[in-house]
């Protein structure tokens, strides 16, 4: 789904969008092949089990990458130039969990810079990924 991108004038503090995704094993294969991240902490279950998970883990990156997806197609859209990104990775997400990764503009900078608070939480509530972007908002000057 794409939004009509949020210009830097109609962005506002506090705004934000969720957006859930359902994890499967065929996201995290697609990844591994798209990144070359082979490891089987990520593509074998029973690996992954017997060093204490529930089940094969989503690469952290993938979970990343679907908050740069939020950021160029939700808010603030498309046309969104990316600057930076930090990132911390709490917990690990196998196939089956319901995500959500909600966006929120924490500081309207100058120059069209927005500075947005990034999470992906579990459907438990519990926050699998967080930190911030730093973009260009699409029709700044």
């Amino acid at each position: 789904m794409t939004d009509a991108p949020f210009t830097y004038d109609q962005l506002t503090e506090g705004q934000s969008v969720d957006i859930a995704h359902r994890l499967t094993g065929d996201d995290i294969d697609a990844f591994a092949e798209a990144s070359g991240d082979h490891n089987p902490l990520h593509l074998d279950g029973e690996y992954a089990r017997s060093l204490g998970f529930s089940d094969r883990i989503a690469h952290g990156m993938l979970l990343a990458s679907w908050v740069s997806a939020a950021l160029a197609q939700r808010l603030p859209g498309p046309g969104t130039v990316y600057l930076r990104q930090s990132l911390e990775f709490r917990q690990a997400a196998v196939p089956g969990d319901e995500l959500t990764v909600r966006l929120t503009v924490a500081e309207k900078k100058r120059r069209g810079r927005v500075v947005l608070d990034c999470r992906v939480t579990h459907e438990d509530g519990r926050d699998l990924l967080r930190g911030t972007a730093e973009v260009i908002a699409p029709g700044a000057a």
